[in-house]
């Protein structure tokens, strides 16, 4: 199964990452872009034998090892069906090692 973590900056800590990116959209002309929040995104391949242990799995290593609790909040979501689906940037990467030879 696959788990896809993401973690943001919680709405109490000043982002400049996410600042710095909001200007550069606003001088590149999206005035309409009101907020970044900059963040980091996860997928772990998880063996498990039902969508709520790897959910389980999943938080546990958020919490201990891929998000700084006290400054940063995290989401996670399941795939039970993500072995069966290959992600287009994977059959592009496939496809140029395949080229290449």
């Amino acid at each position: 199964m696959r788990a896809r973590v993401f973690v943001t900056l919680k709405p109490s800590v000043f982002d400049p990452q996410g600042t710095t990116v909001n200007e550069a959209l606003h001088t590149l002309g999206y005035t309409t872009v009101k907020d970044v929040r900059q963040g980091k995104y996860f997928e772990l391949d998880i063996d498990a034998p039902s969508a709520d242990e790897a959910r389980t799995i999943a938080g546990e290593a958020a919490h201990k090892l891929l998000a700084n609790p006290v400054i940063e909040s995290y989401r996670i979501e399941v795939d039970s069906n993500a072995e069966a689906t290959v992600s287009a940037a994977e059959k592009r990467g496939a496809a140029m090692k395949g080229a290449r030879r």
